[in-house]
């Protein structure tokens, strides 16, 4: 037993030192968006779905109706079902603005998730001519620059879409425990170029906080319809485009964009739980995903408590990764990467959660009952 607890120790520590190093890597690798681009001649159709979000819109709409140097863009709003005020909000916002609507959605069908059938209405009514699609969520805010430098990313790289990740906001404790995991996760374990090209599916991913695809690319991917019953829908919409050819990923968004995602505990834990179960494929990857995490990063830390110098060592390895990728993504890196082996086990936590809650049918997301375990199961927006 002994033995086989320094193995563990040995293993998660080397594993932690290699993560660090990848995170640097990516970090210098990681695309970053011209801080003047070059007027925008494509046409851009911003798309903007929003539900139940009175509370958050205003920062997000006045921003987008700020942005600047493009030739030719639309603003297309989708009130999907609110009962909040959110629509009698979001008109008077846009009121007199000649390249801004605001759409009333339609209840998904069967088989559909809120999201991306709202996603799919917006791409249905944006200009059959337009050559970009850009999706943002609405607690996002825009540097007036931000749609410009996005679609300079997409043309500059000759990529079919990109998504360039926001600076994420954390206010309270649970969030700047949680959410830092989000950019480095991907910046730790993602092979930042290669992903942008390779052959299989699985290493796209994007953030559908920013996103932006090529009208061709979205619809020879089968737009939101071939994403349908997918709860990440960013993440599969990535994959189906990486399916039909394109190519692309995350990019640099913190001079773009912010993000605050949750305001607090209840909304952090409510927010994963109805999406962690979706992760990472199956409940079998799921266990053995959050086994290889705690390996990594909390046995070293225990094996530091008790004096373990190759402990210490991995323990600090997490802690430079973390650091790191905070540093380089605009978040908080001190004192919060001190605390990186508490924010996985509270990953484990959570995720275990979000597979509880799916088997017993009590998944909920804004009003709507989501679907239970099976093939179409997922959460609503």
């Amino acid at each position: 037993m002994a033995r086989a607890w320094r193995v563990a120790v040995l293993t998660g520590s080397v594993a932690a030192a290699a993560g660090a190093v990848h995170a640097a890597v990516n970090g210098r690798l990681l695309r970053r968006p011209v801080a003047d681009p070059p007027g925008c001649r494509a046409a851009v159709s911003v798309l903007l779905p929003v539900r139940d979000e009175a509370h958050r819109l205003e920062p997000c709409l006045r921003s987008l109706l700020g942005q600047v140097g493009l030739a030719r863009m639309e603003l297309l709003v989708l009130d999907d079902g609110s009962t909040d005020g959110t629509a009698a909000l979001a008109r008077r916002i846009i009121a007199g603005s000649p390249r801004a609507r605001l759409l009333t959605g339609r209840p998904p069908p069967a088989g559909w998730l809120g999201k991306p059938h709202a996603c799919q209405q917006l791409a249905d009514a944006a200009a059959a001519d337009g050559d970009v699609l850009l999706f943002v969520d609405a607690d996002v805010v825009l540097a007036p620059h931000a749609v410009a430098a996005t679609v300079d990313l997409l043309h500059r790289h000759r990529l079919d879409l990109v998504s360039p990740y926001p600076r994420q906001r954390a206010g309270t404790v649970p969030e700047r425990l949680v959410q830092p995991l989000l950019q480095w996760s991907w910046l730790t374990f993602l092979p930042l170029r290669l992903a942008e090209v390779a052959a299989r599916p699985s290493l796209a991913t994007a953030n559908g906080q920013l996103l932006a695809v090529r009208r061709a690319a979205y619809e020879a991917a089968g737009g939101h319809a071939a994403v349908r019953a997918e709860v990440l829908d960013d993440v599969a919409l990535a994959r189906a485009v990486r399916r039909a050819g394109g190519r692309g990923g995350m990019a640099d968004g913190t001079a773009l964009a912010t993000c605050r995602m949750y305001r607090g505990w209840a909304e952090l834990r409510d927010g994963y739980t109805k999406s962690l179960w979706s992760a990472f494929g199956s409940r079998a990857g799921a266990t053995a995903a959050l086994a290889v995490l705690a390996v990594i990063y909390i046995v070293p830390a225990v094996a530091a408590a008790t004096g373990s110098a190759v402990g210490l060592a991995g323990y600090a390895a997490g802690v430079t990764s973390r650091a790191l990728t905070a540093r380089r993504t605009g978040g908080r890196p001190w004192p919060d990467a001190l605390a990186h082996p508490a924010s996985v086990a509270a990953l484990g936590w959570l995720t275990v959660r979000s597979h509880r809650a799916r088997t017993a049918g009590t998944l909920r997301w804004k009003g709507r009952p989501l679907a239970p375990a099976g093939p179409a199961a997922g959460a609503a927006r």
